[in-house]
């Protein structure tokens, strides 16, 4: 589990974040949702320690992450995977070499085992035999998918995916959902996962938080989010044409 207790950042004279809590459970789908610029991004950052909170606590499992020493901040780290919004591969590596690059940097494993984890994940997520393929010669599921595999190829406890839908098509983005979810459940993870795509949240939202202008609004979970009875919310669930049509019929 993951708790957020009273998380504020400001940066510059403008405040991101406004006294944000919340529980993210173990083995399940969580989602924070809202429209671009309302700070879903930053809170994840928070969150990992990408970006330093004025205010508030961050706990893993009870581990108070923000005011750890160097050493327990390396070791929580050493529990997360990370799948960044546009996949962030290196260009310059293959497909191997970018899934296991994790191995290389925290852990003491050989040749042999760093090959046999790489394989065992790459066929996890539907990429068997792809090992030596550049980035540029995948397509943009795929990308997505090695990021997966990099993201879990170490022994992780705590997924993050920043916007993991960005820039693919439906059908696509339909089996990333599904992917991140199996993965969720199948490893017993904790899983958070920022996005503003309507067809994740009705998906895998198992909870979900809705940031608006930096302040949570509402939490919940796809099965009640259709009745929350806040008016932002209603207003960016419905903000689509299909959906519109959907709420006329609610």
């Amino acid at each position: 589990m993951i708790e957020v207790e009273n998380i504020s950042k400001t940066f510059g004279d403008t405040q991101i974040l406004y006294d944000i809590s919340a529980k993210f459970e173990r083995g399940k789908s969580n989602l924070i949702i809202g429209a671009s610029g309302t700070g879903k991004s930053v809170l994840l950052k928070s969150i990992v320690g990408l970006v330093m909170p004025e205010e508030g606590k961050v706990l893993y499992d009870g581990r108070k992450f923000l005011e750890s020493d160097k050493e327990e901040k390396a070791q929580i780290r050493r529990e997360i995977g990370m799948l960044f919004q546009g996949g962030a591969l290196f260009d310059s590596k293959t497909i191997e070499e970018n899934v296991q690059f994790p191995l290389d940097l925290l852990t003491d494993m050989s040749k042999e085992e760093k090959i046999d984890r790489v394989n065992n994940v790459l066929s996890r997520v539907g990429l068997e035999n792809t090992n030596d393929k550049m980035p540029s010669e995948v397509s943009g599921g795929m990308k997505k998918r090695v990021g997966i595999a990099r993201a879990i190829v170490n022994d992780i406890n705590y997924l993050f995916c920043d916007e993991p839908n960005s820039g693919l098509d439906p059908r696509t983005s339909l089996l990333i959902d599904e992917l991140i979810y199996e993965i969720t459940h199948e490893l017993n993870v904790t899983t958070i996962v920022v996005t503003h795509d309507m067809n994740s949240v009705m998906g895998i939202g198992e909870h979900i938080i809705y940031l608006s202008k930096g302040k949570k609004l509402w939490e919940g979970n796809s099965d009640n989010i259709l009745d929350s009875g806040q008016e932002d919310l209603e207003d960016f669930i419905f903000a689509s044409k299909f959906m519109k049509k959907l709420r006329k019929t609610l």
